[in-house]
């Protein structure tokens, strides 16, 4: 018994993907059916032509839910693109989205010439003046939505006097500050920040497509009546100057069969209807499953997680032993050098240095370490401003430099072959100087000097 009660939610998610499988395979084979027997329709000279001149139509497209938006993998998907998928096939047409962020963006690539057609915009004055609209395949109402605290919105008498808050350009904003003056109308730049607005207190009311208001859970909204009057039609929308484009677009269009569209209407669109409520134990058994499910998947990501984790740290520790044994290395190497060698920051603080080093100016390292030349009594002064001040000006012009010389050190003038030269890090940014010199005069007294002449 205690196995089939753990069993029944779980027993619950399989019944609900399924059907929801059954579905979606009633949509394809629907569609299928159609695909089988589409057939091209007849275009005249000019269009013909017309397509030999654009084999690219630009399509500058906003992601609408359900209508134009990408999936995970980045494609578009939704009832426009099967729609203009369809409408290729039929034409030859080859239609190229290029994303618009807002309602503002999209219109002014338009007007612009950047983009040749749209699919989600409704038609008013305004837009006419530089757009062509195709015929209508379908459509909704405007729905006044606010918050859910607030009385049920009938009209836009309502909100006189009230903020409404809508993107900029949308298609209704020019008739409501024609026809009702005395509503307070804002704009902002996309639906998402009109909703946020109306959820905050800070506007009244909104206006949303239907099946767009629907898509999103109610929480502190509420979707109150259609705006009397108002109808968005479906249309494809054209840039003006481009009329074999809309003549195509509408001979599809004509010629698409009607039990097809509402077979891509139903693919997309049905249950996109307010919900009735339920009861307290169809909630609780809901409540129920989604607990199962969010506990075992939380159960089954923290178990990827610690094992992931795991791995992390032994590659940690693996790169921290490598690295490790590449300083030791490194130190080793350095300190093994005849001459003296050092290592310094780019604004002169000693970051390393050799035995040779420390032996050369009778210091240790672990006085000097982070401190420049001219904070140091290693060297007369005059010397170490010079050398500290060559120092900058070869990390400002990252120039190797190999010079013979004489310095004054504590313990009086020596003849040098001295070289610095910039290094860099892995990004390809100087990071320092390394430098060094040889006694030219010990050398020779050895027998063993070598250097340059």
């Amino acid at each position: 018994m205690l196995f089939l009660r753990g069993l029944k939610p779980a027993m619950c998610w399989v019944f609900l993907l399924g059907a929801m499988g059954c579905g979606q395979c009633a949509w394809a084979a629907q569609l299928m059916a159609y695909e089988a027997t589409v057939s091209t329709i007849e275009l005249n000279a000019e269009e013909q032509q017309w397509m030999r001149a654009h084999p690219q139509v630009i399509v500058a497209s906003k992601q609408y839910p359900l209508y134009q938006f990408k999936d995970e993998h980045g494609q578009w998907i939704g009832l426009n693109i099967d729609v203009l998928s369809r409408i290729s096939a039929m034409t030859g047409l080859s239609f190229v989205h290029e994303e618009s962020f807002s309602t503002e963006h999209l219109l002014g690539r338009l007007e612009s010439g950047a983009a040749d057609m749209t699919t989600t915009l409704a038609m008013n004055d305004e837009r006419k003046l530089f757009l062509d609209f195709s015929h209508a395949f379908g459509g909704s109402p405007w729905v006044l939505v606010g918050r859910a605290g607030a009385p049920l919105l009938h009209s836009l008498e309502q909100l006189s006097g009230r903020i409404l808050v809508l993107p900029a350009r949308h298609a209704m904003e020019q008739t409501i500050r024609r026809d009702y003056p005395a509503i307070d109308l804002r704009t902002v730049k996309t639906y998402a920040e009109a909703r946020a607005l109306v959820e905050s207190g800070e506007a009244y009311a909104t206006i949303e497509n239907e099946t767009g208001a629907q898509l999103y859970p109610t929480g502190q909204l509420k979707i109150g009546h259609t705006v009397e009057g108002s109808w968005e039609a479906d249309h494809l929308a054209v840039r003006k100057g481009q009329p074999q484009l809309l003549s195509i677009l509408n001979k599809a269009l004509e010629a698409f069969p009607p039990a097809e569209l509402r077979a891509i209407r139903l693919k997309w669109l049905d249950g996109i209807a307010p919900r009735p409520t339920l009861s307290f134990w169809q909630r609780a058994t809901q409540w129920g499953c989604w607990g199962m499910f969010i506990v075992s998947l939380f159960g089954l990501l923290s178990l990827l997680w610690n094992r992931r984790l795991a791995a992390l740290i032994r590659q940690r520790r693996d790169v921290e032993k490598d690295l490790s044994d590449q300083l030791a290395f490194q130190y080793a190497l350095i300190d093994a050098m005849p001459d003296p060698m050092f290592v310094r920051d780019l604004q002169g603080h000693l970051i390393m240095c050799n035995k040779s080093y420390e032996e050369g100016l009778s210091i240790r390292f672990d006085q000097v370490q982070g401190r420049r030349l001219i904070e140091v009594d290693v060297l007369p002064r005059e010397t170490a401003e010079l050398l500290h001040a060559e120092f900058i000006v070869q990390l400002e012009t990252r120039k190797p430099r190999f010079t013979k010389r004489q310095l004054k050190f504590n313990n009086g003038v020596r003849d040098i072959y001295q070289w610095t030269v910039p290094f860099y890090g892995a990004d390809g940014q100087v990071r320092g100087l390394l430098g060094g010199w040889t006694d030219i005069g010990r050398r020779k007294s050895e027998g063993e000097c070598q250097c340059p002449k």
